[in-house]
């Protein structure tokens, strides 16, 4: 007699995990939430009253290899946090906020502890963010991922007004590139700052560079929200544009919201660069082209704003807790 759970899949493990997880879910669970956990589907009924023209917006993702780092260091409850952040974030560059969150986590054998940490880090950033966690997946598929190791995705669907929405298009000549410091990676580069660190570190390792904090520590630093700071200036139409800026860093993501015949220069010795990513361009020998393209370089967000908006953007983000940089401007091309 073979049973399910001698081809390597649990299903007591899984009924655990959910029973774990159904409190942390629950938690977030807004006004719009209509159906519990454990539903077929999820049902989000939308509250229109303050829109003319709504527009739902729209994003999924996942963590990268940043995931490596969370196995190496046993550590699993960032890496939902990550990955809700960096989705939100996709929309709200965009004018939206977010309205639901949906999660797939699959992995070779099921830890319900494991999914637990991971699902608590989805459920404080949702709750962070304001949405709710409605549904996903959890998929135990043993000879797919190696012993301790996991994938994880997620979409996140949101709501702005029509004529809101922030594209690009209102992008002007002389507009000026104002950014906001990162957390460190946030969720890219991870292939290349791997490769480089673990041939001279451990994760446990505290290099004078990083000021005694462990590899570990920050290479797992939060993906910030930048939800709030995008809406403190989109709700007075302050920003002709915003950039999340991700892979492909400043200038493979300020380019996307570039309309035809405009380009921008930075100036990147305006700001501090994080010591991680001196250390990995040092370590590793990395040209300056490639860690541009690569990371963030210690800038998550950046606002397009025009000249007479500037004064404003700066009083109002720094009233708010934030450290703005002027960062460069767009220009012709």
């Amino acid at each position: 007699m073979t049973t399910y759970r001698d081809a390597g899949v649990d299903i007591e493990a899984g009924d655990e995990a959910v029973d774990r997880i159904k409190p942390l879910v629950r938690a977030t669970f807004t006004p719009g939430v209509l159906a519990d956990i454990g539903a077929f589907g999820g049902f989000f009924e939308l509250d229109l009253v303050n829109f003319r023209h709504p527009v739902l917006v729209s994003s999924v993702d996942g963590v990268g290899t940043k995931l490596k780092v969370a196995f190496r260091t046993h550590r699993h409850d960032t890496v939902g946090q990550d990955l809700v952040n960096h989705c939100v974030n996709d929309i709200a560059v965009c004018g939206a906020i977010p309205l639901y969150f949906l999660d797939y986590f699959a992995t070779g054998k099921l830890e319900p502890s494991v999914a637990e940490d991971i699902i608590s880090g989805f459920a404080k950033a949702c709750k962070e963010n304001g949405c709710a966690l409605i549904g996903g997946e959890t998929a135990e598929m043993p000879g797919i991922y190696a012993a301790g190791e996991y994938d994880l995705a997620g979409t996140v669907v949101g709501i702005v007004e029509k004529e809101r929405i922030l594209d690009g298009s209102r992008v002007e000549r002389g507009d000026v590139l104002v950014g906001l410091p990162s957390t460190g990676l946030h969720t890219n580069g991870y292939s290349l700052a791997r490769k480089v660190l673990f041939e001279h570190f451990e994760v446990s390792d505290t290099p004078e560079a990083l000021g005694g904090t462990s590899v570990g520590e920050v290479l797992l630093a939060v993906h910030r929200s930048y939800l709030a700071a995008i809406q403190a200036l989109a709700a007075d139409d302050l920003a002709h544009a915003f950039v999340h800026v991700t892979g492909g860093g400043i200038p493979g993501n300020t380019v996307r919201v570039m309309p035809e015949g405009l380009t921008f220069s930075v100036d990147y010795s305006a700001w501090e660069r994080p010591a991680i990513f001196d250390l990995i361009q040092e370590k590793g020998g990395v040209p300056e082209d490639d860690m541009r393209r690569t990371f963030n370089l210690g800038i998550g967000l950046i606002a397009l704003v025009a000249p007479d908006n500037l004064e404003t953007v700066l009083e109002r983000w720094r009233g708010s807790g934030e450290a703005p940089i002027i960062l460069g401007h767009v220009i012709e091309k």
